[in-house]
């Protein structure tokens, strides 16, 4: 999560909501590491999550990700979640909770939804206070600009 952590720190200096991402191999190896680029891309798709799975994926030259773990610093929104579960994901592990959009259990739960052809093992809250003061951080200076 530390790493995560330092991937949304980056990314909250580069203007982008500081969510940050990596994602590490069966054997412990770091395969991929991102914070969100949205702004920066102009791209809607381009959240941590979504940008660490494509680089595990060509990493290891397969979109099958299983025992692979990705560690986050917010709960996954819906896209989010259900890529975690298109790519077979053996695990995801957030910080912080996020009531509006999270679909690890907040609004819904796609990583552990029955219907689905897999489920992802989940644990929250690691490393919760740090990646909540860098959002609340980063919103209160947006609201504080306006």
């Amino acid at each position: 999560m530390d790493a995560a952590l330092e991937e949304a720190s980056t990314a909250m200096a580069a203007g982008e909501v500081p969510v940050g991402a990596v994602i590490v191999g069966p054997a412990g190896q770091l395969l991929a590491r991102s914070g969100n680029r949205r702004e920066r891309d102009g791209d809607p798709t381009a959240h941590a999550e979504i940008l660490a799975l494509r680089e595990a994926g060509k990493r290891l030259g397969t979109w099958h990700l299983d025992g692979c773990t990705l560690y986050v610093t917010v709960e996954p929104c819906a896209m989010c979640a259900a890529a975690c579960v298109l790519a077979r994901l053996g695990c995801v592990v957030w910080a912080t909770a996020d009531p509006k959009a999270g679909f690890a259990g907040s609004c819904g739960n796609l990583l552990d939804d029955p219907r689905l052809n897999h489920r992802v093992a989940t644990r929250s809250g690691l490393r919760a206070l740090e990646a909540g003061a860098l959002l609340s951080g980063f919103f209160a200076k947006l609201r504080d600009q306006r």
